[in-house]
């Protein structure tokens, strides 16, 4: 099967104007990113993912307050400042090894 140059050039013409569609696309919806007071919020989602952890997990860190959260029309979100101060308090620093703790 042989295609000519000019055919080859008419489908990557096309293919170029689809990504310059999905460019686009992709631009309006970081645009439309929730955020309150000009932050970013994350739903359970992007937590979930984010973190690595369960439904589970992400709930008792809601219910224990350990992380906030906020509520907009029956949807839970979270700050994503507040989901780095979460991070940064529950790192816990490595134990060095000495010989009296071996």
């Amino acid at each position: 099967m042989n295609i000519d140059r000019m055919e080859f050039i008419a489908w990557m013409e096309r293919i170029m104007e689809r990504f310059d569609i999905l460019k686009e696309y992709v631009l309006n919806i970081k645009k439309e990113r929730h955020s309150i007071d000009g932050e970013e919020l994350l739903d359970n989602q992007d937590l979930l993912l984010m973190l690595k952890i369960s439904h589970r997990s992400l709930q008792r860190y809601r219910s224990t307050g350990k992380l906030p959260y906020y509520t907009i029309s029956g949807k839970l979100y979270y700050k994503l400042s507040d989901v780095h101060q979460f991070i940064r308090e529950s790192f816990k620093t490595p134990i060095r090894r000495t010989k009296e703790n071996r």
